[in-house]
């Protein structure tokens, strides 16, 4: 049987196929209309879906009835009364074929039906996951009312076991600092979270807690909240307005959010007696945070690749199944066919020392993970500012490595893996300067010769001919576009920055 999930109208939508007990497809719709964070389907993304067959059920990833329950609460009238169902959403986006009589042939015989959000979010996390048992913490801006839940995971059986609920938002108070601080909430969290390294994290953290946060209590998973953000936060403390003010706040912000997030680990340890931890909703790609989790679970901590809302098209499959499915790797939009460029992106390297690559699947998940990548060599000590240049960021913002698994504790200390989750130390940064953030922590991608063969042989060939066994992997954008997703993407790319992007050998 083929199932869709679908996450749209929202932000951030998605399109996930399951053919019997295997996924064969997901992908955002972002990376073919073009538009960043698109909360909309569009034609190429369905008709890439159906490909693989016409789906027996379409599953939605949440209750539309219930968030608009939410939404009218809190005032959201005309979002709540002109929100499309998702029924209309599916006819407004190529999934229908009328024919001559009228009759939607594509839509006979599919039943649509609905999960709730958190579910979704935790069937996401937990059937990829390797564990037969886990606890479960689920933390976003917000689903159809709730914000925050934990879960106790045996089997395939999953049980909520606690659930935080709108307007007590961890996810919104986030957003709504990101907002503070002069960037775009839903979709720059992680520029906050890499600028809080140019910032002082103890002059402003106990403030911030004070002035928005109730008091956390020992035994008390609850996160409560003085004010509603869901506006955001553009009233506090304006006298706070210089650029060391800002890198101040978005550090004392990132500060307050690893201690409250240490807490709610500790109060699922507590709650759910599981040695292992799944973590999803939109919090989860706070690697920074993340690694967290690695003291109190002793490194059994899983995340997949997409763990925020787009993610979620996935997990409403999974959660509508109810059981575990094979988890081979994020590697699951659009293709791009021809043998990985190897030698061409090592000629690159040597001449240049910037590529791209797009090769293969796309990579289904915010970050490059070898398909759809801007490669690197991290030793050079202009590389971090030509990439950034290229790329239209900031200069603060860090490159990740992606590295040999088997030389991951040589040059860096901490927890690493293959989905840039975690961040780490790194033991050398005098050496690899274009990979390391101002406080010498790295987003390190492993890779070995099972999860990504042609991948690693890249990185095998490149240690072979230069002693250093990683590269800096970034994504293949520019800033506030989606990654190349098609070779007329690659070219596109390449001819408009100037960099010579590899799609085949």
């Amino acid at each position: 049987m083929i199932s869709w999930g679908i996450c749209a109208g929202s932000h951030d939508a998605s399109v996930a196929v399951v053919k019997d007990d295997t996924i064969v497809y997901a992908a955002h719709a972002e990376r073919s209309s073009g538009i960043k964070n698109d909360a909309n389907l569009n034609e190429t993304i369905v008709e890439e879906a159906m490909a693989f067959g016409k789906p027996k059920q379409v599953i939605w990833y949440e209750d539309n009835l219930l968030k608009r329950t939410r939404q009218l609460w809190a005032g959201q009238y005309k979002t709540a009364i002109f929100k499309q169902a998702p029924s209309n959403i599916l006819l407004h986006c190529g999934f229908t074929d009328y024919a001559e009589d009228g009759v939607d042939h594509r839509l006979q015989h599919t039943s649509i039906t609905k999960v709730k959000h958190h579910h979704a979010h935790a069937a996401a996390g937990y059937y990829t996951s390797p564990y037969t048992d886990a606890a479960i913490l689920i933390v976003d801006s917000i689903g159809e009312w709730e914000t925050l839940t934990i879960w106790k995971a045996e089997g395939t059986k999953m049980k909520r076991v606690h659930s935080q609920r709108y307007p007590h938002s961890l996810g919104i108070w986030y957003s709504a600092m990101t907002q503070r601080i002069g960037l775009k909430p839903n979709e720059d969290e992680y520029i906050l979270m890499g600028m809080a390294a140019c910032g002082d994290p103890e002059k402003y953290k106990q403030i911030i807690y004070e002035d928005f946060f109730e008091e956390l209590t020992r035994h008390d998973p609850y996160i409560r909240f003085k004010h509603n953000l869901h506006r955001g936060c553009r009233w506090w403390r304006p006298e706070l307005n210089t650029v060391q003010d800002i890198a101040d706040i978005a550090a004392g912000t990132q500060a307050v959010y690893e201690m409250v997030f240490e807490h709610l680990i500790q109060q699922t340890l507590t709650l759910v007696g599981s040695r292992n931890i799944v973590l999803g909703g939109g919090c989860a790609l706070n690697c920074v945070a993340n690694s967290i989790a690695h003291k109190y679970y002793d490194g059994n901590v899983w995340i997949v690749p997409n763990p925020g809302d787009a993610g979620n098209s996935l997990g409403a499959i999974l959660a509508k199944r109810g059981k575990f499915i094979e988890w081979t790797g994020p590697y699951l939009g659009h293709n791009i066919e021809g043998k990985y460029p190897v030698n061409n992106l090592i000629k690159e390297l040597k001449e240049s020392g910037i590529t791209g690559v797009a090769n293969g699947r796309a990579e289904f998940g915010p970050r490059a993970l070898g398909n759809r990548s801007l490669l690197a060599d991290p030793r050079g000590g202009d590389v971090k500012d030509r990439v950034n240049a290229v790329k239209r960021r900031q200069e603060f913002r860090p490159f990740a490595p992606v590295i040999m698994e088997e030389f991951a504790n040589e040059y860096f200390d901490g927890p690493t893996g293959p989905y840039m989750q975690f961040v780490s130390t790194c033991k050398r940064p005098d050496l690899f300067p274009a990979i390391v953030h101002l406080d010498n922590t790295s987003r390190v991608q492993t890779v070995n010769e099972k999860q990504h063969p042609e991948l690693y042989k890249l990185l095998a060939k490149w240690y072979a001919d230069t002693g250093c066994p990683m590269l800096l992997n970034t994504s293949l954008n520019i800033k506030g576009k989606p990654m190349v997703d098609t070779v007329a993407d690659a070219e596109e790319w390449q001819n408009t920055y100037n960099i010579k992007v590899c799609t085949h050998d």
